[in-house]
């Protein structure tokens, strides 16, 4: 019954890099904009923190409109298992105590389009 499924497998992986890039982008502009609006505003953003909202801006913005999406989400994967190990698993050993989950999930999400490519819907598919 299932296997009638595997023809839309090129856009569900377009659907999965899509959602995933519009939350990524998310986290940048609330670094940038404020939008939506923080908790507590980040501020200065000549640091760290910075460098992250121009990853999170401009790699989602890659990922979303799928160009360079291999090379991208490699970058992007790095970047966020980076920032769990910094900044979220000092905090606590499970990723749902130091509120890293979605770090995590990032990070397999983008090691994932690392390998499997853009899927349907992407500039890299007329290159």
């Amino acid at each position: 019954m299932f296997d009638r499924f595997s023809a839309y497998q090129p856009q569900a992986l377009a659907a999965l890099r899509i959602m995933a890039a519009l939350l990524f982008i998310e986290h940048g502009t609330q670094k940038f904009f404020n939008f939506p609006p923080a908790e507590q505003p980040f501020g200065d953003l000549m640091n760290l923190i910075g460098a992250a909202g121009l990853l999170e801006v401009v790699g989602g913005l890659l990922i979303l409109i799928g160009l360079f999406t291999r090379p991208v989400a490699f970058v992007l994967c790095g970047f966020m298992a980076v920032a769990y190990f910094m900044a979220h698993a000092p905090q606590s050993f499970f990723p749902i105590n130091n509120r890293g989950d979605a770090a995590v999930l990032f990070c397999f999400v983008f090691l994932y389009l690392t390998t499997a490519g853009p899927g349907a819907f992407a500039l890299d598919n007329r290159r």
